[in-house]
């Protein structure tokens, strides 16, 4: 499974469980919730995921550093400020919580294995390799910023 580490770009693999959370409406039980609450939570949460996005990518901006997480080895600078202070990865926490926004729209149980694939494979096929990057590109400063901040939340 190695082939898939930093292959698939972030937002291509939210995009594919977005949909298939969309399909699995058409599997299981139909939701029978109301959406007078489910909606302002549902877009709240996914509002809170952009905002963690566009943080990050900002931060990177700044810093005059790569934003393509597949390329990894070209970062001209370990970001530790703004919304990094509170994640590592801030960009991975803003598509989650899209996700997690997503399946509280849908209110089908199904649509909770989005979130959660996401979450793994981020880890496995994504972070996973970046930190290896990162930890070579940065040594000691990197060790000791994770040892301040959490990989998520």
């Amino acid at each position: 499974m190695i082939q898939l580490e930093n292959k698939v770009p972030p937002p291509i693999v939210a995009l594919v469980l977005a949909l298939l959370m969309g399909l699995a409406l058409f599997v299981g039980p139909q939701p029978n919730t109301s959406s007078v609450l489910r909606l302002p939570v549902a877009v709240g949460v996914a509002l809170m995921g952009l905002a963690f996005s566009v943080a990050g990518l900002v931060a990177f901006r700044r810093a005059h550093t790569t934003v393509n997480p597949l390329q990894i080895d070209k970062a001209s600078s370990l970001v530790t400020s703004g919304v990094y202070r509170i994640t590592r990865n801030p960009m991975y926490v803003g598509l989650l919580l899209v996700l997690l926004g997503w399946a509280t729209y849908l209110a089908a149980i199904w649509s909770l294995a989005g979130p959660l694939a996401f979450y793994g494979f981020m880890n496995r096929f994504q972070i996973e390799p970046e930190e290896r990057v990162l930890n070579r590109l940065f040594g000691e400063a990197y060790q000791a910023y994770c040892g301040r901040v959490r990989r998520w939340l």
